[in-house]
């Protein structure tokens, strides 16, 4: 038996017709193995964490408590947890249940150093790690993967549409707030989810904190996504539905097609892209991409773009083609205009080049 299965427990569930009939396939749980699990997941920025304040305190790293320790990972989630509480206010038997939204998101978190970080590599790709067996949606449990945190989607469906609903509202004000400008306008658009008192009180942080200031990660996040040569939407914004970027892929001469992820490795020149996003808007609508260059390459051959192009409906997909041309570090982005207003916008698809 691995060391794992010795920390097994056996979990009440008065809704399951067995409730109480012990048998093997109890539902079971791991607290013990699954909190080991998350805190594989942010070990590397613990430690230089820690470390860090040991060096501050003049201390050595043992006289540092481990709860005193505060990861991007811990505080991104924690944001995205008031986020999801205050969306679902009034619905509170649909919102994600805690477990599935810590454990997508330590699964998407690739130890990034900053909650401006986390935050963007969480909603892009949290959604990526839920499975499907024979049809049944499967978020494991990272120790027991016989365990399935997602298992009440399939008695009530209406929670697993709520799941993808808070996620597509997250990434839509995330990148609301990523465009803003100043202060007042990111407030603006954080406010309705978070409410001023959680941002006074974040706010409240010192720069220094391992915590962040909310104007901080989220003025990161512009930095980072929003060069000054990237136009703002000219259109009046009515969020009427949802779009994403859901698959891209390379090609290169001599080797097979291969899929990529948002922000991922390095992809080398001279290769060809196609970007396919969908939605769930209903049609006549149309569509337009943004693609964003960085850097010295693309600057020199008046290639940093920024502007909107039309785009087409390819078999039923919003499909895009582009080309690796300049290193770099760049975005693409789709929009969905209806009767002359932005109906739904995807979020930035980053893509690095080598």
């Amino acid at each position: 038996m691995c060391r794992t299965l010795l920390t097994f427990i056996a979990i009440t569930d008065r809704e399951h017709p067995e409730y109480r009939v012990p048998t093997e396939d109890w539902r079971r749980s791991n607290p013990k193995g699954y909190a080991n699990w998350f805190r594989s997941r942010m070990r590397t920025v613990f430690d230089a964490h820690r470390r860090a304040a040991a060096l501050a305190a003049n201390a050595s790293v043992e006289d540092i408590p481990e709860y005193t320790v505060r990861t991007p990972l811990q505080s991104a989630i924690q944001i995205l947890k008031r986020h999801r509480d205050m969306m679902f206010a009034k619905r509170s038997d649909q919102k994600p249940i805690s477990i599935v939204v810590t454990t997508l998101a330590a699964h998407a978190y690739q130890q990034e150093n900053t909650i401006t970080g986390a935050i963007y590599r969480i909603l892009a790709e949290m959604d990526e790690y839920i499975e499907h067996r024979n049809g049944v949606a499967w978020i494991a449990n990272p120790t027991d993967p016989a365990e399935n945190f997602a298992d009440r989607w399939t008695a009530y469906p209406e929670r697993k549409v709520a799941f993808y609903e808070w996620l597509d509202q997250a990434r839509r004000d995330f990148s609301a707030a990523a465009q803003a400008t100043d202060r007042k306008r990111i407030v603006a658009a954080l406010q309705p989810r978070f409410g001023e008192r959680f941002l006074e009180g974040v706010e409240s942080v010192q720069r220094n904190s391992l915590h962040g200031p909310a104007s901080y990660y989220v003025g990161g996040l512009r930095k980072s996504l929003n060069p000054a040569h990237r136009k703002a939407a000219p259109w009046r914004r009515v969020d009427e539905g949802m779009v994403r970027i859901d698959r891209a892929t390379l090609r290169r001469d001599g080797f097979r097609t291969t899929t990529f992820k948002n922000d991922g490795d390095p992809l080398p020149k001279n290769c060809s892209l196609i970007f396919e996003a969908v939605t769930d808007l209903p049609k006549p609508y149309r569509v337009y991409w943004q693609v964003v260059n960085t850097g010295r390459e693309a600057e020199a051959a008046n290639g940093l773009r920024g502007g909107f192009d039309e785009g087409v409906v390819t078999n039923g997909r919003l499909t895009r083609r582009e080309s690796t041309l300049y290193s770099g570090t760049h975005s693409i982005e789709c929009f969905i205009v209806k009767q002359g207003d932005l109906a739904a916008q995807s979020g930035q698809f980053i893509v690095n080049i080598k």
